[in-house]
């Protein structure tokens, strides 16, 4: 199984990809040059690391709190993605994140504490 991590939430873009034999990563500047070209950026990141999308069963997305133009950005590409590539997607949020550690998202999603396809933006008030 190929997950998927993407979290534009806060000063970074980070991008992972987990599976039982890799764990790649990479991070960008949060600015507005890169989240203008985040669909390039997603794509560069999988074609570095070998991944195929089609190959992906699962994309987590960081719904918030955090920066809203580039949550936005995230949200409305892996909603193309599934509709297109017909892959789960899930939410999760800033908080559940603890020490930079994204494989805490796999126990969750074994827990049922994702809700599979349904993305609700968290934005700061």
């Amino acid at each position: 199984m190929i997950n998927l991590i993407i979290d534009t939430a806060g000063e970074k873009i980070f991008l992972k990809i987990i599976s039982k034999d890799i764990d790649y990563n990479t991070k960008y500047d949060n600015n507005r040059e890169n989240f203008d070209e985040l669909v390039n950026i997603i794509f560069n990141f999988l074609k570095k690391n070998k991944i195929n999308l089609s190959t992906i069963d699962n994309i987590f997305i960081n719904r918030g709190p955090g920066k809203f133009t580039s949550i936005r950005s995230a949200i409305s590409i892996i909603k193309a993605i599934k509709i297109s590539k017909n892959v789960n997607i899930y939410g999760y949020c800033s908080s559940q994140i603890i020490d930079n550690n994204y494989d805490i998202l796999l126990k969750l999603l074994k827990e049922g504490r994702l809700t599979k396809n349904y993305i609700q933006p968290k934005y700061p008030n």
